[in-house]
């Protein structure tokens, strides 16, 4: 019976230990991994508003990008706004280090829905690679600014 109850304690000593250790590898691995920050990829604006920002045009959080939402504010027909829209998110998405085709997710805001075929058969033309991103389309009363179409995205870096 002693036999058998040192073994018992032996096992469960080393059940322990097995599992200490493993916490450290743990504890070790995860203050190894980079912290992660919210940071902005673009300079502030020179010279910066007067005041507090109301927001970022873009923020970064580890490989994760996230682009404010973009307007067209110029003359034209939805097809004019939402390539000028679509041209401005793939500049930023490049200069940030990122693409169309890296896009998770897509917001679409519509001044009015009825262009909805419209702005698709633009959008259509983008390369957002396979499989395309999620997106969201929504008619949104008063898009800033007179633009007919807001749009905004989260890719990855």
């Amino acid at each position: 019976m002693e036999k058998e109850s040192r073994r018992g304690l032996l096992k469960g000593g080393a059940t322990v230990a097995a599992a200490a250790a493993g916490a450290t590898l743990a504890v070790q691995a995860a203050a190894a991994q980079p912290k992660m920050e919210k940071h902005s990829p673009y300079p502030p604006p020179n010279p910066p508003p007067a005041g507090p920002p109301m927001f970022s045009r873009a923020v970064q959080y580890g490989n994760m990008l996230f682009l404010a939402g973009v307007g067209y504010h110029k003359p034209g027909t939805i097809e004019d706004h939402t390539k000028g829209v679509l041209d401005e998110i793939k500049k930023n998405l490049e200069d940030a280090g990122s693409s169309l085709t890296k896009c998770l997710k897509v917001s679409v805001f519509l001044a009015d829905l009825k262009d909805y075929d419209r702005m698709n058969a633009v959008y259509r033309t983008y390369d957002w690679g396979n499989p395309p991103p999620v997106r969201t389309t929504t008619a949104a009363a008063g898009v800033p600014g007179n633009s007919l179409i807001e749009i905004d995205v989260i890719a990855y870096i």
